[in-house]
């Protein structure tokens, strides 16, 4: 989860997250280097006494601020697709959940369990126990297997919301009378906080999402007690 004073994205829990946090650096890197290159250009123009009169006929400047920015575009744009084309596959997922928004908390249903249905409202700053996070924690969280491929099903009851967990690299649209899917990896046990991401009324800051990893024993055993 973040922390006061975070500079940089939180760590990755997911295969994507990596590769999104790998994505900003090399990004980053460009700018910097686009950045200080220009501001070189700059401090060389205010200080050099040299003038050039043949500002009519300079082939060999035009080639190179066309070519130049060309070739920085596509290093930044092909693992930029890479990175979306990887979002978008999804094979054979092990589990699939549906996460449905309401104003104002969320619901899932685990749709490969009979009867596995809950909702997952925000604890009130009044009840938390000591050491949980404030406006984070949810009375039920959804509890998914590490290492296995979970497949996201997201829609709305009513308004627009967004199911967003940030160490996992998800953002994804909940719309209502429409279905969005996306996917994750949990690749660390522990517990992965979010919370909506689209402005969905007055209590849109009130709608946390708690991802809960464990190892595949603890899952089957929490899936069965809910179930019964």
């Amino acid at each position: 989860m973040a922390h006061p004073a975070q500079l940089g994205f939180q760590d990755a829990a997911s295969p994507i997250m990596e590769e999104l946090l790998h994505f900003h650096d090399h990004a980053l890197m460009v700018v910097f280097l686009i950045s200080a290159f220009v501001l070189y250009i700059i401090t060389l123009m205010l200080t050099t006494q040299l003038t050039h009169i043949n500002t009519m006929n300079a082939q060999a400047v035009e080639m190179i601020w066309t070519v130049l920015p060309a070739i920085i575009l596509i290093l930044i744009a092909l693992p930029s697709l890479r990175i979306l084309y990887l979002m978008d596959e999804i094979n054979n997922p092990h589990l699939t959940i549906k996460a449905l928004g309401h104003q104002w908390y969320w619901s899932y249903e685990y749709t490969d369990y009979n009867n596995l249905v809950f909702d997952s409202y925000m604890i009130p700053a009044t009840e938390l126990t000591k050491g949980l996070p404030r406006l984070l924690e949810t009375d039920h969280r959804m509890v998914v297997p590490m290492d296995s491929p979970i497949r996201m099903l997201i829609s709305a009851e009513d308004v627009l919301h967004s199911w967003a967990v940030p160490t996992m690299g998800i953002k994804t649209d909940a719309i209502p009378g429409r279905l969005n899917q996306t996917t994750f990896t949990p690749t660390l046990p522990g517990l992965f906080y979010g919370q909506c991401s689209e402005i969905c009324g007055s209590n849109h800051s009130f709608m946390p999402i708690v991802v809960e990893a464990t190892m595949l024993d603890y899952f089957e055993s929490w899936s069965t007690a809910m179930v019964e």
